[in-house]
């Protein structure tokens, strides 16, 4: 077993460069960063609104700038996808991620080491996809899925890693309901989340619901959501990002909240460091 120690992440969501962005916050975060020392930073998709460059860019900036506080990861939201580019995948993937993979690099499902944790990201942003389809019109090209070729994936990556090691699994769709919302991100989340625990994860950080979040999925999985830093916050509720603190025996899970002007802690949960899963 390797030594055990503990690490912090930045955990941002749902900035939505572009119309509705709120500047004002997003400066705040960068200001903000350095204080809170993270060991590393996720930004859990939702960059744009538009999927337009000028959005991209923008985004890409507020990246760079955090990336001087810790090393960043990044993941595409469904609002980065160009799913009109090919609906139900008739023209292939490939399209559908031409302007996001221009800022953001090839690899839509980065993986990122820092001392004493290892970052993976899952693509759950496929666009008008049949894994994504409901018998809910309002669900098209907003819900996200999470197919087991994925979660295989990351079960690999974490499977490598070090004793000790804290996992984190990145996805952008929300995989606990919203309180207000009461809406899932993902379809078939059910399967979903017997999945995500089936990886090794330690916790998993999304957005997608632009409300802030805190609990447990499958068997006892913690799960930090992100809020937006935009002004279609659940019910007009203040933003909120995260700052999650990997402990050798629990995570934590810090809200810091918009109030007057500037971020300050608001909630704080914990929930025990699972076991790892053998699976059979």
């Amino acid at each position: 077993m390797g030594p055990l120690v503990s690490v912090d992440i930045l955990h941002v969501s749902d900035v939505h460069f572009g119309r509705d962005a709120q500047l004002a916050q997003l400066e705040a975060i960068e200001d903000f960063a350095p204080e809170l020392k993270p060991d590393a930073v996720v930004i859990s998709g939702d960059l744009t609104q538009r999927a337009r460059h000028g959005e991209f860019q923008a985004a890409h900036g507020f990246m760079r700038r955090l990336q001087q506080v810790a090393p960043t990861l990044v993941i595409p939201g469904n609002h980065d996808v160009q799913w009109w580019k090919s609906p139900l995948h008739v023209l292939g993937r490939e399209r559908l991620y031409t302007k996001y993979r221009r800022w953001f690099g090839e690899n839509l499902t980065p993986v990122l080491e820092v001392p004493g944790a290892i970052i993976a990201g899952a693509l759950s942003a496929h666009g008008v996809a049949p894994g994504s389809l409901t018998w809910n019109p309002n669900d098209m090209a907003v819900k996200g899925h999470l197919p087991k070729s994925e979660t295989e994936r990351i079960k690999g990556v974490f499977a490598a890693a070090k004793p000790g090691t804290a996992k984190v699994l990145v996805l952008h769709h929300n995989v606990l309901p919203g309180a207000i919302s009461e809406r899932m991100g993902l379809a078939h989340w059910q399967d979903a989340q017997r999945r995500l625990r089936e990886t090794g994860a330690d916790v998993v950080l999304c957005g997608h619901d632009h409300q802030e979040g805190a609990g447990v999925a499958s068997e006892g999985l913690p799960i930090s959501t992100a809020g937006t830093h935009t002004n279609r916050t659940r019910g007009g509720r203040a933003s909120v990002f995260n700052l999650v603190r990997i402990h050798p025996d629990a995570v934590e899970i810090q809200h810091f909240r918009w109030d007057n002007g500037k971020f300050v802690a608001s909630d704080q949960h914990r929930f025990a460091r699972l076991e790892p899963v053998i699976i059979s």
